[in-house]
């Protein structure tokens, strides 16, 4: 064990010097006060100085106080008694119940790197089926893979993924994860009671670095919930569920703690290692021959522009993106999924099947025919359009209309019952429409 002592403090970030050995990068510090303060390693400075961290953004410390080395990084308790509670980045529940007993229980860090399978399979596809219509027919969701629910604010992606969580849990398979980065506090409050109510949380892990937490433990808290997830991947051979809302403000996280770190920012005002954190969460989301994570990622888009940096760095990533629209929503439908951009790569014959694949194509030609009428009919008018033209258009009018569905987990507020749908009966309706 190390001795230092602090020698500045700016906000959450605190200088510790050290006169011999210094801690590694990602080694938690303890402070010598009454709080055993903990202080993360973020790097080091010539000087034997360690830029710190101060996690738990506590406000009692001051000039001088002694630091001492712990020789471990920050770890969590892993194991079945996490099931059902909701924890922050460090692992300490904040659902108001007793705290977990995780003296017997196993801890891991987590800052680990990806585990690869030692042993290269090609598996068949297996479609995760979600029982709303607009997603199993365009965006189809296989294990092992990872998909995105893209939108600017206030147009429905946390109520979607509420609703993919909770048909996804009622079914019972496997293990479902929720890490909420920098969302809303009454969103995550929604959720948490939805879930209660619903008796899904037997199935269910929750983390949560909400608006009001320091940027630190909102960049840290997906690290968590991923490490979590590892554990019941490897040592449990479960399949996982990932949901994580929301990608953006992970990124918006990072680039705060490098903005307080004094870090130049890159090309479009992020952090200059925008990459590499995107890359580091997403490559852990991962499966391997024991189990699989399955990860769905909502990312919100900045002023409604798809083509900002971080959302383009984020879209890299996945298999599949389901884009939610303003214009859709103001129509009354929901989900508001924009048919004609929500595309995945997972829409193959391989995976979905030949008349699937089929229905797809037709789909999107019926789709983009309706667009491109739409300007036409504003200007002549509907009836001015020839017999087939007019067909078409209104095939593509009832097939908007088709993909529109009543949400469970929007029970109360709208007083429609919820509906789900398997795969086999939307290609039946979809069918009926186009044929």
């Amino acid at each position: 064990m190390s001795q230092g002592v602090i020698r500045s403090i700016k906000g959450l970030v605190i200088r510790v010097l050290f006169e011999d050995h210094v801690p590694e990068p990602n080694e938690l510090l303890e402070v010598d006060d009454a709080n055993r303060t903990p202080l993360l390693v973020d790097h080091l400075v010539p000087g034997n100085i360690a830029i710190c961290l101060n996690i738990r953004a506590e406000q009692s410390l001051q000039k001088n106080l002694k630091v001492a080395t712990t020789g471990k990084t920050i770890e969590i308790p892993v194991g079945k008694e996490m099931i059902g509670r909701v924890v922050d980045a460090l692992g300490a529940p904040i659902d108001g119940l007793p705290p977990i007993d995780d003296k017997d229980m196993k801890h891991r860090g987590i800052f680990q790197s990806p585990v690869q399978s030692r042993t290269f399979t090609v598996a068949k596809p297996e479609i995760l089926e979600t029982g709303i219509k607009v997603i199993d027919f365009f965006t189809p969701f296989v294990k092992g893979r990872k998909m995105g629910i893209i939108g600017g604010a206030g147009v429905g992606k946390t109520v979607l993924t509420m609703e993919l969580i909770h048909n996804v849990a009622k079914s019972g398979g496997g293990l479902s994860f929720f890490a909420g980065i920098g969302e809303r506090i009454r969103e995550g409050h929604e959720l948490y009671e939805t879930l209660k109510e619903r008796d899904l949380l037997k199935n269910t892990c929750m983390f949560f670095g909400q608006m009001d937490q320091n940027p630190a433990q909102r960049a840290l808290v997906g690290m968590s919930a991923v490490t979590l997830a590892e554990y019941f991947r490897d040592e449990h051979k479960k399949d996982i569920l990932f949901f994580a809302d929301n990608m953006y403000r992970y990124v918006q996280a990072r680039n705060e703690v490098s903005t307080i770190l004094d870090q130049v920012p890159a090309e479009g005002g992020y952090e200059p290692t925008i990459f590499s954190d995107v890359k580091l969460l997403q490559d852990r989301l991962s499966s391997n021959d024991k189990g699989s994570i399955t990860a769905i990622q909502t990312i919100y888009v900045p002023a409604d522009d798809l083509s900002d940096p971080a959302v383009q760095m984020i879209q890299h990533e996945l298999d599949g993106v389901i884009v939610l629209s303003r214009s859709v929503a103001e129509q009354g439908i929901r989900p508001a999924v924009d048919l004609i951009r929500t595309t995945s790569s997972l829409l193959s014959p391989d995976v979905v099947g030949e008349r699937h694949y089929v229905l797809s194509v037709q789909v999107q030609a019926l789709l983009q025919k309706y667009e491109s009428l739409k300007g036409i009919i504003a200007i002549i008018g509907e009836n001015e359009l020839s017999p087939g033209d007019r067909a078409d258009y209104a095939k593509a009018k009832k097939l908007i209309q088709y993909f529109s569905q009543n949400m469970f987990v929007m029970e109360d507020q709208t007083s429609h019952k919820g509906e789900s749908y398997s795969r086999e009966e939307t290609l039946n309706g979809i069918e009926e429409i186009i044929v």
